[in-house]
């Protein structure tokens, strides 16, 4: 199937998704945080929504910190790799990431088209899965499949925001219960509240990297190669490797260490 790259229809129906709770069942609300899932698919990790207000961050800090993969590495401690592939347009590219999943299950990797858009006070992110010729998928990694993931970024007004996360994501594999209910109760809220930690350090931290390096706003900084839509095609769930880790029961010294874990 042919790529395309997501116009204004595509980034409101995504908006509207976001503030629209109609079909979605909240599983977690406790402070700024909630955390939905859809009613039909609670049972699963395929689509989450999650929701968290930013009393003391500007959406521009929000909306930079998501680009800013250099900074990525400092604060996304579940995150094994990411980087760049090219760029399709001022406002849309190609990338790498990889993360790791609560052990014993196997590592998730992900190519994806990601494409931008401020609009009004709004700041909007989405990406979906690709297939990059270059990117083929790894033996030591499961290549799972974003349907749809992004943010919507809000402005508050002068120094306060409201970020909202949504994910349909395919994780290749029967998974066990106790991952669909750790995510929404626990993995959820907490990648949210690290979210929010790294946007009140990043004006800090830019100030001594680059301060002046915004491509994902000045599209005349992007160094990377340009690469072509027809090089790419959607990544089917059904075409990869589908695994079976139900069975598969919590390592709980593993996650005493990772629930522990700061960044």
């Amino acid at each position: 199937m042919p790529v395309q790259i997501p116009d204004d229809t595509d980034f409101t129906s995504f908006k509207e998704q976001c503030e629209n709770h109609d079909g979605w069942t909240a599983r977690y609300n406790k402070g700024s945080v909630t955390v939905w899932c859809r009613d039909e698919e609670c049972k699963t990790v395929q689509k989450l929504k999650m929701r968290i207000a930013c009393k003391d961050v500007t959406a521009e800090t929000l909306y930079d910190v998501l680009h800013d993969t250099s900074y990525r590495k400092k604060w996304d401690s579940n995150m094994i790799d990411t980087h760049d592939i090219g760029r399709l347009t001022v406002n849309a590219d190609v990338g790498y990431y990889s993360w790791k999943c609560p052990s014993p299950l196997k590592n998730r990797d992900f190519v994806t088209m990601r494409s931008w858009l401020p609009l009004g006070n709004d700041y909007l992110i989405i990406n979906y899965s690709v297939k990059h010729p270059q990117y083929p998928p790894k033996k030591d990694y499961v290549r799972a499949v974003s349907l749809l993931t992004g943010y919507l970024i809000q402005s508050n007004g002068a120094n306060s925001s409201t970020l909202y996360y949504l994910t349909q994501v395919d994780p290749k594999g029967s998974l066990p219960k106790w991952v669909v209910n750790r995510v929404s109760q626990f993995v959820a809220p907490k990648a949210m509240k690290k979210i929010y930690k790294a946007c009140q350090k990043y004006p800090e931290w830019k100030r001594k990297h680059n301060p002046n390096l915004k491509p994902w706003m000045y599209p005349e900084q992007n160094t990377l190669p340009c690469i072509s839509v027809a090089d790419l095609t959607i990544q089917r769930a059904d075409s990869l490797e589908n695994i079976d880790e139900s069975s598969l029961n919590e390592e709980k010294q593993a996650q005493h260490h990772s629930d522990d874990e700061e960044t």
